[in-house]
């Protein structure tokens, strides 16, 4: 689900941007002090926000995914069921129905499916707050990894579509010749790149910043202050104007810990256990080849090459426990950078909007000042961020 729109409505760009970080979000206004557990123990939904009475027990860093679950499958923002600023509140009669719609969901799956995750909200309602009936008639444009989610991208073994019987390791290595090589890919200390975001028609500036192995923060200046998005190599946090900084959930470190690897080509083998090459896929004229990665207790990432090497998209889902939030990230306009070859455009796609992030300008080898990973400090009597 994305941000409240209280601090977005004021200009159309803030609102598309809640599109460009997993946002600081809450469903319920933070439980008091006094109830939680000592700051050494995991909380609970209920523990860490108010009037849980559903999606009691999950840690609370799932609450977030599971609510922009439910946003990304009917298609509607955080006020749609909450109350503006007091999500606690249970004004609105859709939030008591998506509380009944999780206890049927819930119960079609351990009934039905031994408990395993086969219906969610997407299942029925299809981006649409009302469940579809009707069966939609398909667009040659529809989206390459619909199919994808159909079978149940959730990890685990290789689907019936990979092939056992070709070899994996010819493609990573034309991936890493294509890039330039491993001696020249782990040369570069750190990476600036600096261009423009578009969103909505509008161009906005960016500032990216990336340190040998695995830090990362993109600077995204918006009208009414910067968007964040930060990684130190073990955890990360997220910040945007008008709101105090948050940490990073599982899974968007897990998304965050992929983007930051500066040495991504040649670390492939050591991030996956499992690499399966899939069923090619014709995308945009090109034929493809696709490789499905697996880590254990994760969902899959797909890997798309082109016929010189190159990687040029790559999938993956971010865990919830309602079900998968799929991002797309396309890499294009590929360049020498001091002998590697680096992607100068890039679109990000969620089932709520897509961005594209095009760089002007790139250094290597610079010297980057180690705070700009850090979290910024919490305003007065707060606590700062868990790591």
């Amino acid at each position: 689900m994305k941000q409240s729109t209280g601090s977005i409505r004021v200009s159309a760009v803030q609102a598309v941007a809640a599109v460009v970080i997993l946002l600081a979000l809450g469903t319920g206004a933070p439980a008091q002090a006094q109830n939680a557990p000592s700051s050494a123990e995991p909380k609970t939904t209920e523990q860490a926000f108010k009037n849980i009475k559903v999606l009691k027990g999950l840690p609370a860093d799932q609450l977030i995914p599971s609510m922009q679950f439910i946003s990304a499958s009917l298609g509607v923002e955080c006020e749609f069921c909450h109350v503006e600023r007091a999500f606690e509140k249970d004004d609105k009669k859709p939030k008591e129905a998506a509380r009944k719609m999780i206890q049927m969901m819930f119960a079609i799956n351990q009934d039905d499916f031994e408990s395993h995750r086969e219906v969610t909200c997407n299942t029925c309602h299809r981006g649409s707050p009302h469940p579809v009936s009707i069966p939609v008639i398909a667009s040659e444009d529809q989206a390459p990894e619909a199919a994808a989610m159909e079978r149940g991208e959730q990890g685990g073994s290789p689907d019936q579509s990979t092939d056992a019987s070709q070899p994996v390791d010819p493609i990573l290595e034309k991936y890493l010749a294509a890039v330039g090589g491993a001696n020249a890919v782990q040369k570069v200390s750190s990476r600036v790149e600096k261009g423009n975001a578009t969103m909505g028609g509008r161009q906005i500036p960016i500032e990216i910043y990336a340190q040998a192995p695995d830090k990362r923060v993109s600077i995204l200046h918006l009208p009414g202050g910067d968007n964040i998005t930060a990684f130190d190599g073990h955890g990360g946090w997220l910040g945007n104007p008008g709101r105090p900084s948050r940490p990073m959930g599982p899974s968007e470190i897990d998304a965050a810990r992929l983007d930051a690897d500066l040495y991504f080509p040649v670390h492939v083998k050591e991030i996956f256990s499992e690499l399966h090459v899939a069923s090619s896929e014709k995308i945009g004229g090109q034929d493809l080849t696709v490789v499905r990665a697996l880590r254990q207790g994760k969902p899959p990432v797909k890997l798309y090459f082109d016929k010189s090497g190159l990687l040029v998209r790559m999938v993956r889902y971010g865990d919830s426990a309602l079900g998968l939030n799929p991002t797309q990230v396309d890499y294009a306009d590929y360049r020498d950078a001091g002998g590697v070859k680096i992607p100068y455009q890039w679109t990000i796609a969620r089932p709520s909007g897509r961005f594209t992030i095009r760089v002007d300008k790139v250094e290597q080898n610079v010297p980057i000042d180690a705070a700009r990973f850090a979290p910024p400090p919490p305003p007065p009597g707060q606590n700062p961020p868990a790591p």
